[in-house]
């Protein structure tokens, strides 16, 4: 196995084709087919599924490609060091599931580390998303939570993936709304109360399972229910439509503002906030600068 095999093999990946793939590189269409063949026969799995209609990964290259990217960007990073002399950025990418407080301890550590020297890169995405994205080293850290009815079920995908879960933050479960909604000023709420109200949640895409809901309670037959893709328009619908939605408690009035609180939901659910890594990755400085500044908010998620 080559370097020159890892380029062609991820070139292929981003051309979908063999024959655009071959162009970029400047080498023959069959000889990159061969080359990619003698990969395959080495590592003894079968990278690209061909057809017809084209060639596409099958799930053991998706895992392979993953890897050859982050062996090729150490490349990289080695050649610019040592052979260009070019004094490149530290990077640090995370993603997460709709939490601000994540995004703020994400903010909290780009300060204390300044832009000059590094690139940073935050994803604010559906939960299957924030699997794929470590999976694939898109992001060092994966930001979710676990709890009783979810946590079967995804810890066995975060085995299949190579991935581990480690807590962060033990929360009870709160009803976060705007300040003007009628239940607002309740000490604390029954999900019975909020049977006239809309129930609005993160729209999952295609991974549309319960157990990937980024809210909890998530199999409760609420009257109404509104899905979104972002958290500005949640926002807006619990000013506009005395929206609600579940949460953590943890709530962030420097990014949000003070339109909105949590109010404690009648119930004894918790939720575990933690994150996910790669197995046998060792965290970078970044990451566990970031891991410390998320753990600030441990007295804040309370019970």
């Amino acid at each position: 196995m080559t370097l020159n095999q890892l380029q062609y093999a991820v070139t292929v990946t981003n051309s979908k084709s063999m024959n655009e793939a071959a162009k970029e590189l400047f080498i023959s269409q069959p000889s990159l087919s061969a080359s990619i063949r003698d990969l395959e026969e080495e590592l003894g799995i079968e990278i690209f599924r061909r057809s017809n209609r084209g060639i596409s990964l099958t799930p053991e290259g998706e895992e392979f490609i993953g890897y050859a990217k982050q062996v090729l960007e150490q490349y990289r990073l080695m050649e610019d060091k040592y052979i260009n002399q070019v004094t490149s950025r530290k990077k640090f990418s995370v993603s997460m599931q709709h939490y601000t407080f994540a995004v703020n301890a994400f903010m909290e550590m780009v300060k204390q580390f300044g832009m000059d020297r590094y690139e940073f890169a935050v994803h604010e995405t559906r939960t299957y998303d924030v699997i794929d994205d470590v999976k694939n080293f898109r992001s060092e850290i994966g930001i979710l939570y676990l709890n009783d009815f979810n946590r079967q079920v995804l810890t066995k995908l975060f085995d299949e993936y190579g991935l581990e879960f480690h807590e962060l933050l033990n929360c009870g479960i709160y009803v976060y709304m705007a300040k003007t909604h009628p239940l607002a000023t309740k000490k604390e709420i029954s999900i019975e109360e909020l049977d006239d109200y809309p129930c609005l949640s993160f729209d999952q895409g295609t991974h549309n399972s319960f157990y990937f809901a980024e809210e909890v309670l998530s199999t409760y037959q609420y009257k109404r229910v509104i899905k979104a893709s972002d958290r500005a328009t949640l926002l807006n619908m619990m000013k506009g439509l005395n929206g609600f939605t579940l949460c953590s408690g943890i709530i962030c009035e420097d990014l949000n503002g003070d339109d909105y609180c949590a109010v404690r939901l009648d119930s004894n659910e918790e939720m575990t906030i933690g994150y996910i890594i790669r197995k046998g990755v060792t965290i970078s400085k970044l990451g566990r600068h970031y891991i410390d500044e998320i753990l600030k908010y441990q007295d804040k998620g309370l019970k």
